[in-house]
Formats: C-alpha cells, structure tokens, sequence
C-alpha cells in the first residue's frame, strides 16, 4: 500500500511541477512588461503577478492558504515582515500575504531556476551572504524601499531550518534595520509549509493546508544599536512560542 502511496505522490509532484512551469512561462511577459514602469510602480504590479499566480496554482493543485490574525493587522501601516523558514513553498505564502506594497530579501541562487529565476529577480531583493558587497548593496535596496513606503520581509534565519526546534538562531540584519528606520516589525509564522513541502525532497509536496499566522507587531521607538541583542532574542521568543502552539516539537 505504501508503494501506491508513493506513486500517486510522485505523479502529483509531476503535475504540480508541469502546473507551476505553465504558470511561470504565462507570467513572465507581464513581469517584463512591468519593469518598464520603474522600480516602485513596476515592482508592486509584479507582486500582484506574483499573487495571482500563486493563487491560481495553490487552486490546481490543492493547497488552501489561510491567514490567521492573533492580532489586529494594520494593512496602511509599513512592517519589517520577518517569518520562520523551512521549504522552498515558503514563497507562495509570502505573496499571498501580502496586502501592502512589499519587497521580499531572496537567497541569489534561485536565479538560476529557468525563467523563474528571471521573475524572482524581477520581484525581490537580491543577497548573497558569501559577498560583503552585495550584502551592503541588499541593506540599502531594503533601506531604499521602507523610504518609498514599502514594507520588507526577512527570513531573520538565513537559510533553512533543518532542526528539530522550531527555528535556527536569527542575524542581526532585519532588527538593525528596524532600528534604523524606526519601522515595527511583523513576526509571521509559516506553519505548515514543512508537511506541504520538506527540504529534503522536492517530491515530498502534498496538498492540504498552508497556514499564515499574523503576530503582535514588535515597536522599535526608541530603540538604539546597542538594543538589537534584546530585539532579537524578543522576536525569537515570540516566534518559538508561536510555532509551538500550532506544531508539536520534541526540542
């Protein structure tokens, strides 16, 4: 029975792959196109791209987005958006939740995804932690965005979580920023994405649910540089005891 089981999640990974590819190739001329109306305008009409083509292939393949709110969210308000991360769907949630201009910080190897690598580009900031300079260039691109009034997210993480605690020990990076931009920040929890798609295999997605939790947000009024170690391990907190109400850990 295992096997069966097995073999009708591999068809459905096929199917959702083949799904995803056909989306891409349809988006990216709108993508393009949308560059021509500058960096700001420009890159909210490629998030609302972005949006519907992750709406469109949650609905063929059989994920349900979900948001919850333990609190009141303000969506005319700017937020240091920062959420756990531990699968590659990690992206289609972040799209769907966003509500107000954002502009997502994004590892630079996923540019090297076929066409999709040209949309990502397209749509986020790019880092590579191994290069000092693009690191400090990525730091005024987040900078420059909160100034135009456009919210970030940062996975605080880094990288994936492959641990069995909730969530890896955080950089610096998105509380430094708050700091200096006097912006609150948002904490989201990505709850399910592990059971939709693991990291250890890109045929282990499954349909179901995919939740979104919307937290308290952090203030960072008054705040100094010398405040981020407490910012920091605030927020980690936060999110660790937040994980942990919606999923099970044995750490």
């Amino acid at each position: 029975m295992k096997w069966l089981i097995r073999l009708l999640q591999f068809f459905y990974c096929i199917y959702a792959f083949i799904i995803f590819a056909f989306l891409t190739i349809i988006a990216f001329p709108f993508v393009m196109i949308s560059l021509s109306f500058g960096k700001i305008k420009g890159g909210n009409i490629i998030y609302q791209i972005c949006k519907t083509w992750a709406f469109v292939w949650y609905l063929f393949i059989g994920i349900r987005h979900k948001e919850i709110y333990e609190s009141p969210h303000d969506t005319s308000k700017q937020y240091i958006f920062v959420g756990n991360h531990a699968s590659y769907i990690d992206i289609p949630p972040i799209v769907l939740l966003a509500h107000q201009p954002i502009r997502v910080l994004g590892k630079y190897e996923m540019v090297k995804i076929p066409i999709f690598g040209w949309i990502y580009r397209a749509a986020v900031i790019l880092v590579d932690r191994s290069n000092s300079e693009t690191r400090s260039k990525s730091v005024r691109a987040l900078k420059a965005a909160i100034k135009n009034n456009i919210s970030i997210f940062i996975f605080p993480e880094g990288t994936f979580n492959e641990l069995e605690s909730p969530l890896k020990s955080f950089y610096d990076g998105a509380f430094r920023i708050a700091i200096e931009t006097q912006t609150p920040i948002k904490p989201i929890l990505l709850v399910d994405t592990l059971e939709r798609l693991h990291f250890k295999s890109i045929f282990s997605l499954t349909p179901g649910k995919n939740r979104v939790v919307f937290l308290k947000e952090v203030s960072v009024v008054g705040l100094e540089m010398t405040d981020i170690p407490a910012l920091r391990e605030q927020v980690y907190q936060i999110m660790d005891k937040g994980l942990r109400r919606y999923r099970s850990y044995t750490v």
